[in-house]
C-alpha cells in the first residue's frame, strides 16, 4: 500500500463508514429480534450478487398470501361515478333543481367553489341496468363490465383528500400528496421482490382518448427515497416497448456481452468500496437491459395468441389502444411482473359529459372485461388483483354540461384473489355527494391491497431522514368486509 492510499484509508469519513457496519449489524439484529422489517437493503443472502435477483425484505408467510400481482387500471381524469357505477334515481328526479345547501355549504369543491347560490343538480346522463346473478347496477355505457358483474366487487364509498388531478394521482399512487414518496408498485417490489429476471417488476402503459387528456407525471411511478431499482418502467404501446432495446447495426450479442461484463466489473469495484445502493441499481439495470433484448420482442410478438383471444380484446395488438394494453398486461402478468399500471387519459369531463362518458367508456369497456375474463379462464384471476377506478369522482352539481372534481364520494371496483365477487360495499347519499355508509379512504385501499399480499401495512417500512415511512403513512384499515 502506497503512502497516498494509506492516507485515504485513514480519512475520517472512511473510518466512520467502515465503523458503521458493526452498528448497522447490531441495529438489524435488534429489528429482527423484535419482529420488525429492516428499513434498508437486506443482508447479502437476500440478494444474489451474481444474478442481482431481488427477493424482497418482507417475510411473507405463503399461507397468508392471496395474490401475487396487481393490475391497476387507472381511469385518469376522474370518471363520474354517477355515469358509471353509482345509480342515483333521486338525482335524476332533481335534475335542474337547486342543489340543497345542506350538502355543499362549507364543503370543498374545485372550480364551483363559492357558487352555492347557483349550483344545480345534474341528473345521471345514462341509464343503469342490473347485471348478472348478483344484480349489480352498472351504467349502460359499460355493458362489457356489466357482463363481468358477478366477478367484481364495487366500492361506492371511496374518498380522497386531494381535489386536483396531480396531487390526487400522487395520493392514489404514493399514499400522500407530497411529491417524492415511493409509489405503491415500488413498495411492493422493495418488500416482495418479483418473479421475473428479464423484465422490470413494475411496468406502466398509457393510452388516451374520449375527453381532456390530463398529463401524467413520471414521478407517479417513481421509487422516491427507495433505491431507484424499484421504480416503475414506462413501456410504449406501439413499436418497441423500450427505446434502443435492440443492438445497433454491426454489434452482436457477444460483443455487447463483453462490453457489459467490463462495465459491470467496474461497477462492482465501486460497489465494494462505496456500498452505494445506486451502484447496485446500475449493475442490476445493465443486466436487465441486456436480457430485455430477448424478452421485450417476445413480449410484443402476439403470434402465439389465438384468434379467439384477439377477438375477445378486439385488437390485433400494438395499436396503442387501451385494449391492446390490457392484452399486454396479461402477458406481463404471465411473465412474473409484480405491478402493472394501465393509465387511460380521457375521463376529465368538465363539459359535455353525456357524450364524453359514453365515448371514453367505449374505449376501455371491452378491454377491461376481456382482461378479467382472460385471467379467469387461464386460472390467473385467483392470484391477481385487478383494480379499476380514477383519482376522484365528479360532482352531482352541473358545471355547464359537465361535472367538476369531487372527493367526498366516488366509486371503484376490484376483482381477483380474495375479493368477494358480485358484491357492493358502501354507499353515497341519495344525490351521490358524500359517502355515508362504510367510507373507504385511499389509505384503506392500500392497506387492503397489501393485506392480500400477506403484508401488514404497518410493518412494511423504510427509514428515511430519521423516520420510518410506509405506504399508508399513519392511516389505513384493511376492508375485511369485501374479502372472502
Amino acid at each position: 500500500m502506497t503512502p497516498e492510499s494509506l492516507a485515504r484509508q485513514s480519512q475520517r469519513r472512511t473510518f466512520l463508514r467502515h465503523g458503521s457496519y458493526g452498528i448497522g449489524a447490531a441495529a438489524l439484529h435488534s429489528l429482527l429480534a423484535t419482529g420488525g422489517v429492516p428499513a434498508a437493503e437486506p443482508v447479502e443472502n437476500k440478494s444474489d450478487r451474481a444474478s442481482q435477483h431481488w427477493e424482497g425484505v418482507y417475510p411473507v408467510i405463503p399461507e397468508q398470501q392471496r395474490i401475487k400481482r396487481v393490475i391497476h387500471l387507472c381511469m385518469a381524469g376522474g370518471p363520474s361515478h354517477l355515469e358509471t357505477l353509482d345509480h342515483k334515481p333521486k338525482l335524476a328526479e332533481m335534475d335542474g333543481q337547486p342543489m340543497p345547501k345542506s350538502y355543499t355549504e362549507g364543503k370543498q369543491i374545485a372550480q364551483l367553489q363559492g357558487q352555492a347560490d347557483r349550483l344545480k343538480c345534474l341528473g345521471p346522463q345514462h341509464e343503469f341496468k342490473k347485471f348478472g346473478e348478483s344484480g349489480l347496477e352498472i351504467s349502460s355505457v359499460l355493458p362489457e363490465i356489466g357482463g363481468i358483474a358477478d366477478d367484481i366487487c364495487v366500492i361506492r364509498s371511496m374518498q380522497t383528500d386531494q381535489i386536483n388531478h396531480d396531487p390526487a394521482h400522487t395520493l392514489m399512487n404514493t399514499g400522500t400528496s407530497i411529491p417524492g414518496r415511493p409509489s405503491m408498485g415500488s413498495w411492493l417490489l422493495y418488500g416482495l421482490g418479483c418473479e421475473t429476471d428479464n423484465l422490470p417488476g413494475y411496468v406502466v402503459l398509457t393510452s388516451v382518448g374520449g375527453g381532456q387528456s390530463q398529463p401524467i407525471a413520471a414521478r407517479q411511478w417513481h421509487s422516491g427515497f427507495l433505491p431507484s431499482r424499484f421504480q416503475g418502467v414506462e413501456f410504449r404501446s406501439q413499436g418497441d416497448p423500450v427505446l434502443y432495446v435492440k443492438s445497433p447495426n454491426g454489434v452482436n450479442l457477444d460483443n455487447q456481452r463483453q462490453v457489459i461484463d467490463a462495465v459491470q466489473q467496474l461497477n462492482q469495484l465501486g460497489d465494494a468500496r462505496f456500498q452505494d445502493p445506486e451502484i447496485r441499481t446500475r449493475i442490476a439495470q445493465y443486466e436487465l437491459a441486456f436480457k430485455m433484448q430477448m424478452s421485450a420482442p417476445d413480449l410484443m410478438d402476439l403470434s402465439d395468441e389465438s384468434q379467439e383471444t384477439l377477438d375477445l380484446y378486439g385488437t390485433k395488438g400494438g395499436d396503442g389502444s387501451f385494449a391492446a394494453n390490457c392484452l399486454l398486461a396479461r402477458r406481463l402478468a404471465e411473465r412474473g411482473v409484480r405491478f402493472i399500471q394501465l393509465y387511460h387519459r380521457g375521463w376529465d369531463h368538465h363539459g359535455g359529459i353525456k357524450q364524453g362518458a359514453e365515448v371514453t367508456a367505449k374505449l376501455v369497456d371491452r378491454g377491461t372485461a376481456a382482461l378479467v375474463k382472460d385471467l379467469k379462464q387461464r386460472g390467473m384471476l385467483e392470484d391477481t388483483l385487478v383494480i379499476w377506478g380514477g383519482e376522484f369522482g365528479r360532482t352531482p352539481m352541473a358545471q355547464g354540461s359537465g361535472r367538476d372534481h369531487h372527493i367526498m364520494g366516488f366509486s371503484c371496483w376490484m376483482a381477483g384473489g380474495g375479493i368477494r365477487p358480485g358484491f357492493s360495499w358502501g354507499a353515497t347519499d341519495e344525490l351521490g355527494y358524500e359517502a355515508v355508509e362504510n367510507p373507504v379512504h385511499v389509505h384503506d385501499l392500500h392497506a387492503t391491497m397489501l393485506h392480500l399480499f400477506g403484508v401488514d401495512h404497518e410493518r412494511l417500512t423504510y427509514r428515511f431522514q430519521g423516520r420510518d415511512f410506509r405506504l399508508t403513512d399513519v392511516h389505513g384499515r384493511v376492508v375485511n368486509e369485501i374479502l372472502t
